[in-house]
């Protein structure tokens, strides 16, 4: 039998006591990393393998090659669909992103060039997103006759609704100057800096405390559907949990002693 190719790669950097990094990549770069359901169910259980991992600090999600992070899903797949076929589909393609959503440490968006549909969706559900100043954003389902659904309803909590109206109804691709602009992107930077921009990130959460980061990854997704009162609730009793072991104390301890230095 012939070997199964490998659609979702995970690696892993590690840095001693602070943890380590585990590195997603989507490896079907001859074509654009699109997500047909043998890719989608990879991506679940890559995500799925993380959320148990103590020692797992960040993720780096990306695609290979230079060419995208997600060209979007598999037309050519989508194309013989029937009903039942389109809804067992758009409802793995869901599981798989929500199963990012809920690594519980923050997940970086490596954007490396195109990414449309169900990449801008995937995109959208991690935690922070960093691309290339020639990658592209859009969400063309309306040109290929279908709707842009499942988490593309997270594209209003990032970039409102008028700019999210004009990417759903509209269906035209936007660089990333402009992606960056209206707030779909965090940061812009020259494909050669890439790496060095995700890599500071990298840094920032690995000097942060373990179990805070954790904890505040725990409130910020519940936020997007909380009123204001429980979510203030809820970050108070997730400040209270903070200080169930010693971490607050050790890492306020060490800042102190370093500006009294």
């Amino acid at each position: 039998m012939a070997e199964q190719p490998v659609l979702v790669s995970t690696r892993f950097d590690e840095h001693g006591e602070r943890g380590r990094v585990a590195r997603l990549t989507l490896e079907r770069d001859a074509k654009l990393n699109t997500l047909n359901l043998p890719a989608i169910q990879a991506l679940t259980a890559a995500a799925t393998a993380l959320h148990d991992d103590a020692d797992l600090r960040a993720v780096v999600l990306t695609g290979a090659g230079q060419r995208a992070f997600v060209g979007g899903a598999d037309v050519y797949a989508m194309a013989g669909f029937d009903a039942d076929t389109a809804e067992a589909f758009i409802t793995a393609l869901h599981e798989a992103i929500a199963a990012v959503r809920a690594i519980p440490v923050p997940v970086i968006a490596r954007v490396n060039g195109y990414c449309l549909g169900a990449g801008l969706e995937l995109a959208a559900g991690c935690d922070l997103r960093v691309a290339t100043d020639k990658a592209v954003f859009g969400m063309p389902e309306v040109k290929v006759g279908i709707p842009s659904v499942i988490e593309a309803e997270m594209l209003t909590h990032l970039v409102g609704w008028g700019k999210a109206a004009q990417l759903l109804y509209l269906g035209e691709n936007i660089g990333a100057v402009e992606a960056l602009a209206c707030g779909l992107i965090d940061k812009c930077v020259p494909a050669a800096e890439l790496d060095g921009a995700v890599d500071r990130w990298l840094h920032a959460l690995l000097e942060a405390g373990p179990r805070a980061l954790r904890l505040q990854k725990a409130l910020v997704r519940p936020r997007e559907r909380l009123p204001l009162a429980e979510a203030v609730q809820a970050g108070i009793k997730s400040f209270r949990a903070a200080y169930a072991t010693d971490e607050p104390q050790r890492m306020m301890a060490s800042f102190v002693n370093r500006r009294r230095g």
